[in-house]
């Protein structure tokens, strides 16, 4: 396919030979295409390891097969016989490796040794695992302040090495944790916990097999955690309701063919999955479920004046419940008409879905980054839940609330305490355990510790995992942040963008990958924990040799700059990177719900931690759920734009091709775009107005109004089933556009699925030269 065509023909539906194919791929390119094979026969089994991909949960009873199409990518990316010894950065500069892609910088291979910034000769040089705790450790100990230090993680830490890490960072005297929580999910926590006392989910995987109903809202599983299609696949043949709204139609939410069925395989056959598609306006989601709550009041009252009984469950509210009557004055004062404008879809639309709503026995609500990144995010997910009470449908089998997770352990990192805002029963229970005071302050999150490594307060940076420079937003802006750093240091398996911006002291430390044995000294091997998007938490154990004999776990890592920080005299940090066992013992004792949890992790599936709201107990200051009573926004930025000629909203998302930051192909065969990255999705009609055509160059142009000049420049228009006024593009190629304090109300979420820009024509068409 040459350069002109790079808009194809997008896959008749999710999954399919067109898997398989991308499948054998990149076991192709990750150059061991048998032991990557036979690595997956072990990725989500019970004596395997935990896919390093999404967070979705694993069933009770699992098949050989329980991968998907991105956990093989990732695999194989993991797995890869490429390596990045010493000697590659002896023939490549920082400066030229920054003008590298992601993706040729990962394509590299695994990092096989420490490696510390030379600035005389602008290389990473190799150095010894001693040396750079020693000077780390001293760096930190130099700081006037322990809040002038960010403590990053990324969602792919397990529990033990982020328990570790919060420890180590507590003891250290500061609750500085920017995490990958808040630039996703923080939005989902924050509005949970306001009205149903726990910032999780409450279903479990096998609620999916007893649901009449599944409403997903802002999400695209068929790129972002694959293997929820086939529960929604299973739950659509026996005939459940999957009722979709998304801006954009995306493949995997209406169609989807399941590679271990050798029906649907020989014939080209396929599953629908979506029954009912709706396509509101970027942020129109709260109104939109706000007019189905108006239409099921409206049926409830015809019915019991009719003498029928009652739509909304008033048992449930009475015992369950507060503030309902103000939620009822609050949709009633709601008018048709700022529903529709807001939300963009027609009411006939809406009552549709509420009908289906009405006439569903349990239903579970599940949602992602659609909704948590906009500046309503919080309210909106109030909105759903006030949803879901109506009719009882939180706290009983088939039925709940679903947030889905990206990152493997993203979750689970929260659980044990990787949380700025430091919860006061954890610290608590560290201070008894340990016999010294835990700070107490509020520390940073992402878009606060960006902030304060940019006006000086904040002087080192510490990631576990990651790539910080291209998840987060305003990309110029980050890199400065990092060149004002005394100190970075980032623990990761492969080279990215984010160790090409060294501060004056900077460290790369490659660790093992989620695939690999991790050995102690005495050469036993050692699992790890992690925890899904149902709350369950369950053993990982890796089957691989080691990349390099040089590198160690995360967990050694940690224990290794905390014992050359703060000494043995609380934790013996050495003891503990040698037995997990250790780690679990202590969180046991100081985390609820985690008893037993070295003998309750060892066996299949794990166990589920308890989740008082799936029991209808209600940790709010009420003691109940509490009802949302507050008024729709004012305007969204897709009614701004709507107001303002040549304005647009930009909403950023993944290719089929990539997870988070990783770009593991050029290819997004589900939107049909090959060979590019460099696009933006626009609706034909939009792009009339704008004299444009297919292919045509153009520069985005950020409108947020603060001065600060934002360009992506070059990218090619790709027409698409996107309503007007809407465009869409990939990230992190598109993070210039998303300015750094445009977040989310109460969640400090960048917004990067509402961002206002214009659009600019760089040449009339597209040609062969260009």
């Amino acid at each position: 396919m040459g350069k002109m065509d790079f808009i194809g023909k997008a896959s008749s539906a999710a999954g399919g030979w067109g898997a398989l194919k991308s499948v054998g791929k990149r076991l192709l390119e990750s150059g061991a295409p048998i032991s990557g094979a036979r690595t997956l026969l072990k990725a989500n089994q019970p004596d395997g390891f935990d896919c390093p991909g999404c967070a979705w949960g694993d069933p009770e009873h699992g098949s050989s097969f329980e991968f998907c199409e991105n956990g093989v990518k990732a695999v194989a990316w993991e797995a890869t016989e490429k390596r990045v010894p010493p000697d590659f950065f002896a023939k490549h500069t920082v400066t030229e490796l920054r003008g590298w892609s992601d993706y040729d910088l990962e394509l590299q291979g695994r990092l096989t040794n420490p490696m510390r910034y030379d600035r005389a000769t602008d290389k990473y040089v190799a150095v010894s695992w001693d040396d750079a705790f020693a000077e780390i450790g001293s760096v930190l100990k130099s700081l006037p302040d322990a809040n002038r230090a960010e403590f990053y993680t990324s969602g792919r830490a397990s529990n033990e090495a982020a328990f570790l890490y919060q420890l180590m960072v507590r003891l250290y005297g500061t609750n500085n944790f920017p995490d990958c929580s808040n630039m996703c999910h923080e939005a989902s926590g924050v509005g949970l916990k306001a009205s149903v006392g726990v910032g999780k989910g409450t279903v479990l995987l096998e609620d999916f097999e007893h649901a009449d109903a599944i409403f997903c809202i802002g999400q695209n599983p068929g790129t972002n955690h694959p293997r929820m299609l086939g529960d929604l696949r299973r739950a659509a043949l026996r005939g459940a309701r999957i009722v979709v709204f998304n801006p954009i139609r995306e493949k995997g939410l209406e169609r989807f063919t399941d590679p271990q069925d050798k029906v649907e395989m020989i014939t080209g056959g396929s599953a629908k999955i979506a029954t009912n598609y709706y396509q509101p306006r970027q942020g129109g989601d709260m109104a939109a479920v706000r007019g189905m709550s108006k239409v099921i009041f409206a049926a409830d009252d015809a019915a019991r004046a009719a003498g029928q009984p009652a739509i909304i469950d008033y048992d449930f509210i009475n015992e369950h419940a507060v503030e309902f009557d103000a939620y009822r004055a609050a949709v009633d004062a709601t008018s048709w008409d700022a529903i529709l404008d807001q939300s963009g879809l027609t009411r006939e639309q809406i009552e549709e879905a509420a009908n289906i709503y009405m006439t569903s026995n349990a239903v579970i609500a599940t949602w992602a980054m659609g909704i948590t990144q906009h500046k309503h995010s919080v309210i909106t997910i109030r909105e759903i839940t006030n949803f879901m009470l109506l009719r009882g449908n939180i706290g009983r089998p088939g039925a709940g609330l679903c947030p889905v997770r990206g990152h493997s352990n993203v979750q689970g990192d929260r659980t044990v305490g990787i949380d700025e805002k430091a919860p006061p029963a954890l610290l608590d229970a560290l201070e008894k355990e340990l016999g010294v005071p835990m700070p107490r302050n509020r520390g940073h999150n992402t878009v606060e510790a960006i902030s304060a490594m940019l006006d000086g307060t904040a002087e080192t940076f510490i990631a576990l995992g990651g790539n910080f420079l291209r998840a987060t937003p305003d990309s110029p802006l980050i890199i400065k942040a990092f060149e004002k750093q005394r100190l970075t240091v980032n623990i990761a398996t492969k080279l990215n963008h984010s160790h090409l911006v060294p501060g004056q002291v900077s460290y790369v430390l490659p660790c093992l990958g989620r695939t690999e044995i991790d050995r102690n000294s005495k050469g036993v091997s050692q699992i790890i924990t992690v925890e899904d998007s149902m709350s369950m938490v369950h053993g990982s154990g890796g089957i691989n040799t080691p990349a390099s004999p040089e590198l160690k776990s995360e967990i050694a890592i940690v224990a290794g700059i905390a014992e050359a920080t703060l000494g043995n005299a609380h934790v013996n940090w050495r003891a503990m990177a040698e037995d997990y066992d250790l780690i679990r013992d202590m969180i046991e004792r100081v985390l609820p719900g985690f008893e037993n949890y070295n003998e309750r992790v060892r066996v299949p599936r794990g166990f589920h931690l308890r989740n008082a709201a799936a029991e209808r107990e209600w940790n709010t200051p009420a003691k109940k759920a509490t009802f949302f009573t507050g008024e729709l926004p004012a305007k969204t930025e897709h009614q701004q734009a709507l107001g303002e000629e040549g304005i647009f909203v930009l909403q950023t998302f993944r290719s089929h091709d990539q997870y988070n930051t990783t770009i593991y192909g050029m290819d997004d065969r589900y939107r049909g775009v090959y060979g590019e990255r460099q696009v933006v999705f626009m609706n034909p009609k939009d792009m009339e107005k704008l004299g444009a055509k297919a292919k045509q160059r153009v520069d985005v142009v950020g409108e947020y109004g603060d001065g600060i000049e934002r360009i992506a420049e070059n990218f090619r228009l790709v027409p698409y089933n996107i309503p007007e006024g809407s465009i869409a593009g990939y990230y992190p190629e598109l993070n210039v556009l998303v300015p750094l304090h445009s977040y989310g109300e109460g969640s400090f979420t960048p917004t990067s699925k509402s961002v206002l820009v214009s659009v600019r024509l760089r040449i009339e068409a597209d040609t062969e030269a260009a």
